[in-house]
């Protein structure tokens, strides 16, 4: 028999025996004094959950939402998760602790610290309006036994979140993640101290870490002397960039979007030697956590870059880069000759971009046994055939950082290989040259210009260089965009659904036009072309996951998102002629639109006009 639920009213007495934070703490109290039950039961029954992502969520009061004391009990439930699996190293190599300029994120950030001191542990402070890749790169540099930084990326400006790595700077991942909401359960009640300021936190620290931290980023991109800061140990790991000459770019335009990036990458440019051909979008310049000008600081978004445009057409400018608001993505925009109009480069094209100019500039043979690129399942296929024409290995992961991150440490650490790229579709590129494992949009940012100038010099523009890699490998025409769910039991239905009907096996057809020739499910762990049907990667019975191959050269896959209330498409098509290539993907989506949204989840919505890699336009 079932225990009854826990009264709502007991839980807001809770709340307030616990919170501390004078905002939240008279948000609970109001809804308690007039009564408000369906207020209540939405802000404290459910917890706010912990997953690979770390917490990530709106701000406001309740344990179902990013606040003080729910990052007090995340805090406290990773300290002893730490404890009990890496206590010697957290006393003496420390846990590293950095925030983004958000609302409330150098509170959070102290309320960590509190948490780590409790069970005394060092804590490198890099206090807040820092970039999440010097995070990142700082654990695995300290030695640390873990890094938290507090960010909620590129989501609006009322939201915050709350993201792990382990040792070596990895983000956590299956099976820790659940063993860390295992130790939060047990540690809800705050601690003494745990509402503390920020006494006795080592600012100093941010300084020299930092200079460290472009000391590596400026010697990958031009192969000069590491700083002597640098211990030699981690000096002689950091791989060298290839890059044969250090040539100016274009004259640029720059945004970090609000965000922290504005900090950092003038300062990586200059030392290189290229920061004067950039200019900054004034307005966008400064860190705001309002986001003033853009309410979706992601630049994947549309409108996200259109300040930046404006403010290079009136400075004669005809290309620009970006950050989103952490600095751990990259995106990048021209002007495409002789058409006055933008091109905005997608995550997956600038990924083989990037991918391209470091093979082009490997040296052979490798020094170590072998060199490896990654990407994930849902980003283009197209740099399995790039690395195959280059004699390079190449592996397919799981979606995220947390994936590769982990497996090109194991790669270099344990099976002797270099990894020097991996990327995602989502305007994420990693560059463990730099010994940072997660996705790096300021070291993405000095390459990419490094290599527009190596193409300057070959006659091309990187929108040319990308025609010529179609040209020789294919068009790969994609389509990624979103289905709008509006609950996870929605969303858990439609796959539910289409696993059930086993209609659109290997061999069925899949719409009019379509024959299944491959399917994959990632959350059952089945693979129709594997020995025994068990997919190479790793099953995640915690996400939803299909993946169809149709005909001979489509790939699409169908996800629900980790940390949106979203379903995401990813339609890869690969055709000689580019226009065969978009309507391949675009009667991909209306087969999907027709076969299973629309019967199997009316009430998921999606964008009334939507956008292929060649800004072809869907209108529904």
């Amino acid at each position: 028999m079932a225990e009854p639920a826990t009264s709502i009213w007991h839980l807001a007495d809770q709340w307030l025996a616990w919170d501390k934070a004078p905002e939240t703490l008279a948000e609970i109290n109001k809804l308690k004094e007039t009564k408000n039950e369906a207020e209540l039961e939405k802000r404290l029954r459910n917890r706010i959950q912990f997953g690979t992502a770390g917490l990530r969520g709106k701000m406001q009061a309740g344990f179902a939402f990013m606040n003080c004391l729910t990052v007090i009990q995340a805090s406290q439930g990773l300290a002893k998760f730490v404890q009990s699996r890496d206590a010697q190293r957290a006393i003496e190599h420390g846990v590293v602790i950095g925030a983004d300029a958000r609302h409330n994120s150098h509170s959070f950030a102290v309320l960590v610290a509190n948490a780590m001191r409790a069970l005394g542990f060092k804590v490198h402070w890099l206090g807040s309006v820092v970039q999440t890749p010097l995070v990142a790169w700082a654990t695995g540099f300290t030695g640390a036994a873990a890094g938290v930084m507090i960010t909620a990326s590129h989501n609006p400006a009322l939201d915050n979140g709350y993201k792990v790595y382990l040792r070596q700077g990895v983000q956590v991942n299956t099976p820790w993640d659940a063993e860390i909401s295992r130790h939060i359960n047990e540690n809800l009640v705050p601690w003494d101290g745990a509402w503390e300021g920020e006494t006795g936190l080592e600012t100093s620290t941010y300084t020299s870490r930092n200079n460290d931290w472009i000391s590596v980023i400026v010697n990958y991109a031009v192969n000069s002397p590491l700083s002597t800061l640098l211990n030699e140990s981690f000096s002689d790991s950091v791989q060298k960039s290839t890059v044969p000459n250090i040539l100016p770019p274009t004259p640029f335009m720059y945004t970090p979007l609000h965000g922290t990036g504005g900090r950092c990458l003038p300062r990586i440019l200059h030392e290189i030697g290229i920061g004067h051909q950039m200019l900054n979008v004034d307005s966008q310049f400064k860190e705001d956590p309002n986001f003033p000008t853009v309410p979706f600081p992601n630049p994947e978004e549309d409108g996200a870059l259109d300040l930046a445009m404006a403010a290079a057409e009136a400075s004669g400018r005809t290309f620009l880069i970006a950050n989103d608001p952490d600095a751990d993505r990259f995106a990048a925009a021209q002007i495409i000759p002789g058409q006055n109009t933008w091109y905005r480069f997608t995550g997956n094209q600038i990924g083989v971009l990037l991918a391209s100019h470091i093979l082009e500039n490997l040296t052979f043979p490798c020094q170590q046994k072998g060199y490896y690129m990654l990407n994930t399942t849902v980003s283009t296929t197209m740099l399995s055939k790039m690395c195959a024409a280059h004699g390079v290995h190449y592996r397919e992961t799981l979606t995220g950082f947390k994936w590769m991150g982990s497996i090109a440490r194991d790669l270099e650490e344990y099976e002797g290989y270099t990894v020097p790229f991996a990327f995602e579709e989502a305007l994420g590129y990693m560059f463990p040259g730099t010994r940072c494992y997660d996705k790096d949009g300021l070291t993405a940012a000095a390459i990419f210009l490094l290599a527009e100038a190596q193409w300057r010099t070959q006659g091309m523009t990187p929108y040319d260089k990308l025609r010529e890699l179609f040209k020789k490998y294919g068009h790969h025409e994609t389509f990624n965009n979103y289905f709008r769910s509006p609950d996870p039991q929605t969303t858990a239905a439609l796959f539910q659904k289409i696993r059930t009907a086993r209609r659109w096996q290997k061999g069925e057809k899949f719409g009019t036009k379509f024959t299944v020739t491959r399917w994959r499910d990632m959350t059952l762990g089945y693979d129709s072309d594997t020995a025994e049907n068990k997919p190479e990667l790793p099953v995640d019975q915690g996400s939803h996951m299909l993946t169809l191959w149709l005909n001979e050269n489509i790939k699409f896959t169908l996800r629900g998102s980790g940390t949106e209330p979203k379903v995401k498409f990813y339609i890869e098509s690969w055709e000689d002629n580019q226009e065969q290539a978009i309507n391949a993907v675009c009667d991909v989506f209306h087969t999907i639109l027709s076969e299973w949204v629309k019967p199997l989840a009316p009430t998921m919505t999606c964008a009334s006009q939507l956008f292929t890699s060649s800004s072809h336009m869907v209108t529904l």
